[in-house]
């Protein structure tokens, strides 16, 4: 559906789970139970989000998180509203949060459940002073062995593992887009009644998008094959007779929404800035396994530029990749740059 022609449905994102779950004979409602706690948390921290600005919430904590960026004081808000809401879902065993070192078990005095779920809280969250549009991204597993508590070996799974992703975008409008692999759908939050309706269905990116989002002020820190690519983007097409179109905000999941509507790519490469992240920036488990999983349900792709996302075997918790994500035809192009045949 074109974003333009976007209407509000009265498919609520709690029915259309649950109609979801009907064809699955042996489904007992508790995953469905789980999306909606995520959903229930993705709601209150929308609530801060939209008044950042008049509370206390606005600036940094003096802290470092396990990345060693500055942490936000609505990040470290967020982190713990999705960490208390899953807590006591009575639906997840194990969690891993981009801003904590270790896993997080449930407290031993809550019911556990059979699902793990790794998650960023804000995603962009350095954006949050100045009002560009942050979200929520999640990726759900199903453990193996339903016996004892939760290990970290129950999120240290390869994305084709997950039965569940998606992002909380909080924008001009906040919307709740996921895939249980089964298609990929968009809710937007009505404030008015408190729910996420249905309003993007079966979303679907085109084969090719003529949209590149990178920051290019790394440039001059790219390999060649990266720095090919974005020249060729950047020349004159033959058919169209004009370049690609650059689009970058600097939230991951802003840029990825964006895509996910309209078409193209984000680059985030490997490069030779810092020596401490030789194998890029962003986080496997975190963000590109999850948003892997939504472009893929898609008919987009997702590649470090050699191998698909989620086929690698997570090392460590706080694993980083490359991440070049997009319509298919537009990875596959940068992925012969990267291979030389281009």
């Amino acid at each position: 559906m074109s974003p333009a022609r976007m209407t509000l449905s009265s498919m609520t994102l709690t029915r259309h789970i649950m109609e979801t779950q009907k064809h699955f004979p042996f489904a007992t409602g508790e995953f469905s139970d789980l999306l909606n706690h995520i959903a229930l948390a993705g709601k209150i921290i929308n609530r801060e989000v939209n008044k950042a600005g008049l509370t206390q919430f606005l600036g940094l904590t003096g802290e470092s998180n396990v990345q060693g960026e500055d942490v936000q004081m609505l990040d470290d808000w967020a982190n713990n509203v999705m960490i208390r809401v899953l807590s006591r879902s009575q639906r997840v065993c194990i969690m891993a949060s981009e801003e904590v070192a270790d896993v997080i078990p449930v407290p031993d005095d809550l019911i556990s459940g059979r699902y793990s779920v790794c998650f960023d809280p804000l995603d962009g969250s350095s954006n949050i002073d100045a009002n560009v549009s942050i979200g929520t991204i999640f990726s759900v597993y199903r453990r193996d062995d339903d016996d004892g508590p939760g290990t970290e070996a129950d999120v240290l799974r390869p994305g084709t593992e997950q039965v569940a992703a998606g992002y909380i975008l909080y924008g001009s409008s906040s919307i709740f887009v996921y895939t249980a692999g089964g298609g990929v759908n968009g809710f937007t939050l009505d404030p008015s009644v408190g729910e996420f309706l249905l309003s993007h269905p079966d979303i679907q990116m085109p084969e090719q998008g003529r949209i590149y989002s990178v920051n290019e002020q790394n440039y001059h820190y790219w390999y060649d094959h990266t720095r090919r690519y974005v020249d060729w983007v950047k020349s004159i097409d033959k058919e169209t007779k004009r370049p690609y179109s650059s689009r970058y905000i600097g939230s991951l999941v802003s840029d990825f929404h964006r895509n996910l509507l309209y078409g193209g790519i984000f680059l985030y490469p490997e490069d030779k800035k810092d020596p401490k992240r030789p194998h890029g920036k962003l986080r496997l488990l975190y963000e590109a396994n999850p948003l892997a999983f939504i472009a893929e349900q898609a008919g987009g792709a997702a590649s470090t530029g050699t191998e698909r996302i989620m086929e690698i075997d997570p090392e460590y918790l706080h694993q980083r990749v490359p991440l070049i994500i997009g319509c298919a035809k537009n990875v596959a192009d940068y992925e012969e740059f990267v291979a030389g045949t281009r």
